[in-house]
């Protein structure tokens, strides 16, 4: 009992982090109907920013997200505008196409600069823990969790009691509707992209000082949050967040009690089963204001 107690603990902790990840691809999908698979690739790339800044200026990794997500923020609006502005609207295939050439473009210049080599964030506390009631919990782990309550939190916020998250929620339930209002329905998915972008930049120190990560590293990363994320329902931010954390326990309970080795595939298995039930994902009501 113990050692499922402890499995659950670090299961919801390593959630917060997926849910982090996963509600970029979420606020994307919602207001431009597009699958960033460039997603996990931005992670990756703001893992490295967060590495170098370490490394090379001894900035703490979370203090690193001060720089950092405002960079993403940038470089998702610039992508926005050069690779998916062009596109006609409801062109899913080509938009998948382009986002995956996005992060093949990404891998192979961190390839490049990198190498292949893995790396990893190593601070003075990244191994340190704190006991609770016999409970280990990862100083680590604990920190990017209140970050990713933090971050989501704020994002909630923007989303629902802001003039621009009024206009992006707008955008998402009827796009007609909201550029007859005077919303830019160009301009808030360029800036929702940037937002999204900008998740994965908090995300991506995170996502270092808990993992290995090499430039190849986004495949898995992708693969987990196109679960997450058709699991809790395309579009729903609370979904993402409620599968994240249903992964992340479900992942560690069955690398604990079972098998590291299955541990990853939990993700895919639990959204077979979830799937034959509810087509629709968790949270996937409607396919129009989600958010």
């Amino acid at each position: 009992m113990h050692t499922l107690v402890q499995a659950v603990i670090l299961g919801v902790l390593t959630g917060g982090v997926y849910a982090l990840m996963a509600s970029g691809q979420t606020l994307i999908f919602g207001i431009m109907r597009v699958i960033n698979l460039a997603q996990g690739a931005m992670v990756v790339l703001s893992a490295y920013l967060s590495y170098t800044l370490f490394t090379s200026a001894g900035i703490d990794p979370f203090l690193t997200i001060l720089l950092i997500a405002p960079l993403m923020f940038l470089l998702g609006v610039v992508v926005h505008r050069v690779f998916l502005r062009p596109l006609k609207t409801g062109d899913g295939e080509l938009s998948l196409m382009v986002m995956f050439a996005v992060a093949l473009a990404v891998e192979g210049v961190l390839a490049a600069i990198y190498k292949t080599t893995y790396r990893s964030i190593n601070t003075t506390y990244r191994d340190e823990s704190l006991e609770l009631a016999d409970y280990h919990l990862s100083v680590t782990r604990l920190a990017a969790f209140g970050l990713s309550l933090a971050v989501l939190g704020g994002l909630w916020v923007l989303l629902h009691r802001t003039r621009f998250g009024a206009s992006i929620r707008a955008t998402v339930q009827n796009p007609t509707a909201a550029r007859l209002l005077g919303v830019d329905p160009d301009r808030v998915s360029a800036l929702g992209f940037g937002l999204g972008a900008s998740t994965a930049g908090a995300a991506g120190a995170v996502f270092g000082l808990v993992y290995p990560f090499n430039s190849a590293s986004h495949y898995d990363l992708i693969a987990r949050l196109l679960a997450i994320v058709v699991l809790g329902g395309l579009g729903s931010l609370g979904g993402a967040v409620a599968a994240s954390i249903l992964m992340g326990v479900a992942e560690s309970v069955v690398a604990a009690t079972w098998s590291p080795a299955w541990a990853s595939a939990t993700f895919f298995v639990a959204l077979l089963l979830v799937l034959l039930v509810r087509p629709r994902g968790l949270f996937g009501a409607q396919l129009r204001g989600a958010l």
